[in-house]
């Protein structure tokens, strides 16, 4: 990690094997996204129709259940351990039902009933082991591990970047989903800089200067910064136009990217809301839910989403070409440009979290 601490300029990428090296996810898994804060998604769309859903955390089986608020719990019944719900498995019921000897909780934890245990027993110490779980701007975090930071803390200063915003009162129009052959990483390296824009982004270049903009540089565990649109633009969108509903109270002439660690990427426009949120699933594979939010009354999100599909499916080659070539054997972590500052925060903060340090900026 000494090669990409170094001060920006004099440092270079992270070393191969962060890409390429299974150990090294599995590792990520655990410290990265179980470790700290992952989102779950939109807490409106996991309660829909459900009180409860199990949701592997990096790789611990958690589960979120929703009752006077969203809460998690670690999957695994106080009493033999079994799972309380299968992957991905959702119910209805009022209470947390084991299906090995019917010991059941309620939606806050507590033990409900526990068969056969005699009239002695008490169940008051063998509720389920509850984990940190957030609800911030209408996503869900979980830390699965409960020993991470504060998410006060974790997001620091992004609340006032995306508040303004208010996504958690927008209405999700589009998703797509892609799996893309590329290190999770690469992904968000390549969303944090512009640098390779005039090459790849034609439709991008139109609408907005590539070389626009500067970087934040506040408290949190993220990386962002903002593009100016062009004079003539009012949104990211092939002509430029916006045929949605402008935001209000938010910067009309510009667009930020921010990435919260490890996995959301959130792109404010002065009319929409756009999210990616990534899942590794290999060291060279990473799944990816795209989101587009709009008003409500905005009835057709097409100009947005035919701009971003282009856009994404580019930046999509770009890093699975990038993956091809860090597997290489001839591969050696390169520098960065000056342009490329907010991958420098990024790799520096990636850096810093395989050394176990704050994954946050030191002051």
């Amino acid at each position: 990690m000494e090669a990409s601490l170094r001060p920006h300029g004099e440092s270079v990428m992270l070393p191969r094997e962060a890409y390429t090296d299974p150990a090294v996810l599995a590792w990520e898994r655990r410290h990265f996204f179980a470790g700290t804060w992952t989102c779950l998604g939109r807490v409106d769309e996991l309660s829909d129709g459900t009180t409860q859903r199990e949701v592997t955390v990096g790789d611990i089986a958690t589960i979120v259940t929703f009752g006077e608020r969203p809460r998690a719990f670690a999957n695994t019944c106080r009493h033999r351990g079994h799972e309380l719900l299968q992957r991905d498995e959702t119910s209805e019921r009022r209470a947390v039902v084991c299906p090995y000897h019917g010991w059941s909780y309620e939606l806050d934890g507590s033990v409900k009933a526990a068969p056969r245990m005699g009239d002695g027993f008490h169940t008051k110490p063998y509720g389920l082991v509850e984990l940190p779980a957030e609800v911030w701007q209408g996503w869900l975090f979980v830390n699965a591990t409960g020993t991470a930071t504060s998410f006060a803390d974790h997001v620091g200063g992004l609340t006032e970047l995306v508040a303004p915003y208010a996504p958690e009162s927008l209405v999700l129009k589009a998703r797509h989903a892609y799996d893309v052959a590329s290190n999770w990483k690469t992904i968000v390296e390549n969303y944090h800089e512009c640098y390779h824009c005039p090459l790849i982004h034609p439709e991008l270049c139109k609408v907005s200067p590539p070389t626009s903009g500067d970087n934040w540089n506040l408290p949190g565990a993220w990386v962002g910064g903002l593009m100016d649109l062009r004079p003539d633009a009012e949104t990211m969108s092939l002509d430029g136009r916006s045929h949605g509903v402008q935001l209000e109270g938010v910067d009309p002439r510009r667009v930020n990217y921010l990435g919260l660690f490890p996995n959301l990427l959130i792109s404010l426009h002065p009319d929409y809301v756009m999210t990616h949120r990534m899942e590794p699933r290999t060291p060279s594979l990473t799944a990816i839910e795209c989101s587009w939010y709009f008003r409500p009354e905005v009835k057709d999100p097409s100009y947005a989403v035919e701009f971003w599909d282009i856009t994404n499916r580019e930046d999509w080659a770009a890093c699975e070409s990038v993956q091809r070539g860090a597997e290489s054997p001839h591969f050696r972590p390169g520098p960065l440009s000056p342009a490329e500052d907010a991958v420098y925060q990024w790799v520096t903060m990636l850096a810093r979290g395989y050394l176990g340090k704050p994954l946050s900026t030191p002051a």
